[in-house]
C-alpha cells in the first residue's frame, strides 16, 4: 500500500470527524464517550490550525482517507511552549499497516522544524499499538497513571511517553521564533 501525507484541510472534515468518532465509540486512545458532531470537530481543527500546529492526514493511491495526526498544546501555561502533545486517530483499515508510524515521523519533523523541543503522548488505556509505534518512534516511557478513565465497563490507565525534539533541554530555546511567540516571549 502506498501512503501519502498532506497537511489537514477543512475539507478533510468529514473523514476526521468519522474516524474520530470510531474511536471514541471502539476505543480507549479518547477518554470521550459521547463523540463530538461536525461542528464541535471544526472548532477543535481551527484551534489547532489558528495556534501554527501541524495537522496531518494520510491517503492511499486511491486517495482513501486512512488517517490523521497532530500536534496541539500540552498544557497552556507559557513555560509549556516548547512541549507538544502528539495525537494520532485511523481509519480502522488502516491500522497494524505502518499509517501510524508515518504520521507520527512526519509530526516529529514537523514540530522539530517549528523549534519545539518536546512531545509527549499520552495513550489512553495504555493502548499496546500506540504505545509500541511511539518506542519505535524514540520516546521512551516516563510514567503510567494507573485507573485514569473509565470507558467501555473497565478502568483504564494512561500511557506517559516523550521524546526530546532538536537539542531538547540541551540548550536555551529562541523566544524571539515560533513557538516562543506563541504567548508574548
Amino acid at each position: 500500500m502506498s501512503v501519502s501525507l498532506r497537511s489537514a484541510t477543512a475539507d478533510d472534515l468529514p473523514h476526521i470527524t468519522a474516524i474520530y468518532r470510531d474511536s471514541v465509540l471502539n476505543g480507549t486512545a479518547s477518554y470521550e464517550i459521547t463523540p463530538p458532531d461536525h461542528e464541535e470537530m471544526a472548532g477543535r481543527f481551527q484551534a489547532i490550525r489558528d495556534r501554527g500546529y501541524p495537522y496531518l492526514v494520510a491517503e492511499d493511491e486511491a486517495c482513501t482517507f486512512l488517517g490523521y495526526a497532530y500536534a496541539s498544546s500540552f498544557r497552556t501555561r507559557p513555560a509549556y511552549r516548547w512541549m507538544v502533545e502528539d495525537s494520532i486517530y485511523l481509519a480502522p483499515e488502516a491500522r497494524g499497516r505502518g499509517v501510524g508510524r508515518l504520521l507520527l515521523d512526519a509530526l516529529v519533523e514537523n514540530c522539530q522544524t517549528l523549534g519545539f523541543r518536546q512531545m509527549i503522548a499520552v495513550i489512553g488505556g495504555a493502548h499496546p499499538a500506540s504505545v509500541a509505534v511511539h518506542r519505535a518512534a524514540g520516546f521512551a516511557e516516563v510514567g503510567l497513571l494507573k485507573g485514569t478513565g473509565y470507558k467501555h465497563g473497565r478502568w483504564l490507565d494512561t500511557m506517559l511517553m516523550q521524546k526530546a525534539l532538536g537539542d531538547g533541554n540541551g540548550s536555551d530555546p529562541d523566544a524571539a521564533v515560533y513557538p516562543g511567540t506563541l504567548f508574548g516571549g
